[in-house]
């Protein structure tokens, strides 16, 4: 029996990813194909579409990318029901995952669909979840707080937490350093870009313009920049003199070692934020995204204060410092990186509330991948 992935983004091809090893060391047997990135790669599924136009947030990037989203759910529609799986992984993604979901579900209702993480209905448009249920067999999602939003439409919901915190352990900080050849004592200033090309315009050049004050103020600083595998080429295109004045790192493995390490990550909001926070890093979150897409969220769609999920799931408060929109300036996150790095304790006090933050996260048990792979491996034997 065959199941086949879809992951349209850097985030959820990593996670397509985990999660398929996690079905293969529980299921050996089970042939897997899909549709991905680089991550699905690695296992030596090699994806029929290229996925890249895919990497677009926001209103306004979502309509001027809409043709490439519709041809490619027609695509992904197409090749699912040529390889007739059992069942259809779809992660993250939530309008292209949708678009797939339901084309499939036109063509052949025999293949039954799985959503690996639910659109954020617990933060903004809960209709969504009469969508999901009317389209789709059963959902995996992060948190306990999702599931109510399903039980009046009879959608099956697992639960897995969130997948970033139960990963990986521990980076190497004492290794990264050693291989790069900085002192254990020197300011390292991470900056985390993005992983979508909207991000390389709108949120890039700004935290790398915080970074800049920062260095030039602390003579003992020195800038790493760490862009997703996904972009890590256009980066290059579009910021072509960052080499000249920081460390640009290209080697996925080196993530969470380079994490562990930094005194102080900038980092631009998303699923990464959460990793950060389980390396120990203070950090500080910013974005900008286009002003229709900014005035749509604020004014009609989205009810939470903040956009970090460490701040969300923590009451909605602002546990790491947010600088979004209006607020997303260069010189105010510099200034917040400058007076935490001055004074040591205010900077061991971030860490220690992004610590307690972040234990209020947890899930105890397996990890999130393995148990999405049992319960994908269950929607499988009911195929």
């Amino acid at each position: 029996m065959s199941l086949y992935f879809v992951a349209a983004e850097a985030s959820g091809d990593l996670l397509a990813r985990e999660v398929a090893e996690a079905v293969r060391a529980k299921s050996p047997q089970t042939e897997i194909r899909g549709i991905g990135g680089p991550e699905l790669a690695t296992l030596g599924i090699q994806s029929p579409i290229d996925i890249a136009p895919l990497s677009v947030l926001g209103f306004v990037e979502g309509i001027k990318a809409y043709g490439d989203v519709v041809r490619l759910a027609d695509e992904a529609a197409d090749d699912i029901c040529r390889v007739q799986p059992k069942v259809v992984v779809l992660v993250d993604s939530w309008g292209f995952m949708l678009r797939v979901a339901q084309r499939v579900r036109a063509r052949d209702p025999s293949i039954r669909l799985v959503k690996l993480i639910g659109p954020q209905v617990w933060a903004t448009r809960p209709g969504r979840a009469k969508t999901l249920a009317a389209t789709v067999d059963h959902l995996i999602c992060m948190h306990d707080i999702e599931a109510p939003f399903y039980e009046p439409f009879g959608l099956p919901v697992t639960v897995i937490g969130n997948p970033a915190l139960t990963r990986t352990g521990k980076g190497d900080a004492a290794a990264f350093r050693a291989r790069h050849g900085f002192a254990p004592d020197q300011e390292l200033i991470l900056v985390l870009p993005g992983s979508r090309r909207s991000e390389l315009t709108n949120v890039a050049p700004v935290l790398l313009g915080a970074a800049q004050s920062i260095a030039s103020a602390r003579p003992n600083a020195r800038v790493l920049i760490q862009p997703a595998s996904s972009i890590l080429e256009a980066f290059g295109m579009h910021h072509p003199d960052a080499a000249s004045w920081a460390t640009v790192l290209s080697d996925p493995a080196e993530r969470y070692d380079a994490m562990a390490a930094a005194s102080i990550v900038l980092a631009c909001s998303g699923t990464v934020t959460s990793e950060v926070a389980l390396q120990g890093a203070p950090m500080i979150v910013g974005y900008k995204t286009g002003w229709i897409t900014w005035a749509l969220a604020r004014g009609l769609l989205y009810k939470k204060h903040h956009i970090t999920l460490l701040n969300i799931l923590n009451g909605d408060q602002e546990i790491v410092p947010e600088f979004v929109q209006t607020r997303f300036q260069a010189d105010p996150i510099a200034e917040k990186a400058l007076d935490w790095l001055a004074n040591p304790e205010r900077l061991a006090a971030q860490r220690e509330r992004q610590n307690q933050a972040l234990r209020a996260m947890v899930r105890e048990g397996e990890p999130a991948a393995a148990i999405a792979a049992g319960a994908i491996l269950a929607e499988l034997a009911k195929a």
